[in-house]
């Protein structure tokens, strides 16, 4: 909608951005009715801004696109641009497929809607290939599931219970009993968490005598709990009551994670403003990952004020409390839910300490102490207008510690500092004796040029109107083309010609005087006949140009060429 108003803008004459005045209209006109237009004004014009500036910066260059393509279908007697044409314009310059049929209606064409359309279809699902079966499982296998109860979930408050094993998958087959290989069990009853909302399933043991599954995974479908397990020794059978045991270290660290990162989102809206939302996140039992609404880069001070608001909540010790009420109640609360997601009659408020108050079925620690001490890792852009924290906690920090030690200790044996704590004067020292060495390298090499310069130009020619000086030198081109420059510069008349042979790569360079460019010696011309020769191709300026060729072999016979075509001027 953005784009297309910015494309009819244009077709009015307005040369500059005009959303964000238009909208500040619109939101004074329109704020008693949508009083959150007002409450998020900063953010929805720096949003308008941004997208307006960001399709200005393309919709010239595409709208040229468009037009070719549309003159071109007319000339070849066509009524609709081309199904790949028009995604093209989409996937690359960010054309929706309404805009490009506006405009080609305008000029009477239809497009390609179904080849379009599977041209989006096939992106999905390469897409959709990419990221894998996020669920673990299949739509055939889901009607297995149907007859099934919801799962009773007691892993709130204990990581251990008794349940009833309801069923057994194996594959996409449902089986009596299992003595081997993996399967997917159901119980009437559980601890474990199945993935959802950002946090991973769980992992742990179901156990019945002597009999033992390991739980890899824990999935959640229709409030059907589906455990992943590897069977270690021992049967089981439907029917069969067995003990649900949660790795609960594993849990613990979970949790950890799992509160800091509603700790985080509570300082992000400190440091950063109230625009900032929850646009995505993930949490196992190493770190935590939160996507956040925000269309700037975080500074280094806005990044350690955010991790200083978060150690300052855990160092608090406050209680983590639940309540699970109707949603009216809980947004009365001030509880913050995720935009876009549906809740049902009833829905799960967590409230932590003084700091924080979310809708959220995840598990999180009694005590922000427990959480021990959060760490940001990193912070970077994941979308336009979307930014990614990557974290951790507790024993999570205290690896990332260790592991940041140990490329110190690294360092400091590789920059040969005795003491770990000197490598910033240690690497300082390198980098001045590096300076010193690099100067020295420069002064060498000036002088060498100077001394190949003059050994070529004792060899400097007269052919037909000019003088020439060609050679294969074994150098990096950009140095040859200092010699080049030195030809032109020393006579006007005169014309280089080089072959620089650099490991495998062969370049030519080509100079030309300013007496010889008027006398007919072309610089491109000669550095694209002589790469051809060599199986290359390129050009330039009549005064100084590249080219690049393949076989070396070729290069006395490329040189020959140069001398016959100046000859010939």
């Amino acid at each position: 909608i953005l784009r297309r108003a910015c494309r009819h803008g244009k077709l009015l004459g307005i040369s500059h951005t005009f959303l964000v005045g238009l909208s500040k209209i619109v939101i004074s006109q329109n704020e008693g009715a949508y009083p959150e237009l007002r409450e998020k004004y900063d953010y929805i014009l720096k949003v308008i801004a941004l997208e307006e500036e960001r399709f200005n910066a393309t919709i010239d260059s595409g709208l040229g696109i468009l037009s070719g393509l549309i003159e071109s279908a007319k000339a070849e007697g066509k009524a609709a641009l081309s199904g790949a044409d028009t995604f093209k314009l989409y996937d690359t310059f960010g054309f929706p497929i309404d805009l490009t049929r506006e405009i080609a209606e305008e000029a009477g064409l239809s497009i390609d809607e179904d080849a379009f359309k599977a041209l989006m279809d096939e992106q999905k699902q390469r897409a959709r290939a990419a990221r894998g079966n996020i669920s673990g499982w299949s739509d055939s296998s889901k009607s297995l599931l149907e007859n099934l109860p919801e799962t009773e979930f007691l892993g709130y408050t204990s990581d251990a219970c008794n349940g009833k094993i309801l069923s057994i998958f194996v594959g996409d087959e449902s089986c009596e009993s299992v003595s081997e290989g993996e399967c997917t069990v159901v119980t009437d009853k559980t601890v474990f968490y199945g993935e959802g909302g950002g946090q991973v399933g769980d992992s742990g043991v179901i156990t019945l005598g002597e009999t033992k599954l390991t739980v890899l995974d824990t999935k959640k479908t229709n409030g059907i709990y589906l455990h992943e397990c590897q069977v270690e020794n021992g049967s089981l059978k439907v029917g069969d009551e067995v003990e649900l045991c949660i790795d609960a270290g594993r849990r613990a660290a979970i949790r950890g994670n799992h509160s800091s990162a509603h700790l985080l989102q509570a300082a992000l809206r400190t440091v950063l403003g109230n625009h900032v939302e929850q646009a995505g996140s993930y949490v196992d039992e190493n770190r935590v990952r939160f996507d956040f609404s925000h269309l700037a880069p975080m500074t280094k001070e806005e990044i350690e004020a955010v991790e200083m608001l978060v150690n300052t909540a855990i160092l608090k010790a406050e209680g983590c409390e639940t309540i699970v009420t109707d949603p009216e109640s809980a947004k009365k609360m001030g509880a913050m839910a995720l935009f876009g997601e549906k809740y049902g009659k009833e829905v799960r408020v967590v409230k932590i300490g003084s700091t924080s108050t979310e809708l959220c079925g995840g598990t999180h620690v009694a005590n922000t102490g427990a959480i021990g001490l959060f760490k940001i890792i990193s912070e970077s852009s994941v979308a336009a207008g979307v930014r990614r924290i990557e974290g951790t906690t507790g024993l999570g920090v205290l690896n990332l510690l260790a592991e940041r030690e140990g490329l110190i200790h690294e360092a400091a044996k590789e920059l040969k500092s005795p003491n770990p704590n000197n490598i910033a004067k240690r690497a300082a020292a390198l980098q001045g004796e590096i300076k010193e060495m690099k100067r020295e390298l420069d002064s060498a090499n000036s002088r060498l040029a100077e001394i190949r310069t003059e050994a070529l130009l004792s060899d400097i020619k007269t052919v037909g109107k000019f003088r020439l000086v060609s050679a294969k030198l074994e150098m990096r081109a950009d140095q040859v083309r200092g010699l080049a420059d030195t030809v032109k510069a020393k006579y006007e008349d005169g014309v280089a010609v080089f072959a620089t042979v650099d490991g495998d790569k062969l370049n030519f360079v080509v100079s030309a005087g300013p007496s010889a460019v008027k006398a007919g010696a072309h610089a491109g011309k000669i550095a694209g006949a002589v790469a051809e020769i060599c199986g290359g191709k390129g050009g330039g300026r009549p005064d100084s140009a590249m080219s690049g060729g393949k076989d070396v072999s070729r290069v006395a016979e490329a040189l020959l060429h140069a001398e016959k075509l100046l000859s010939e001027i």
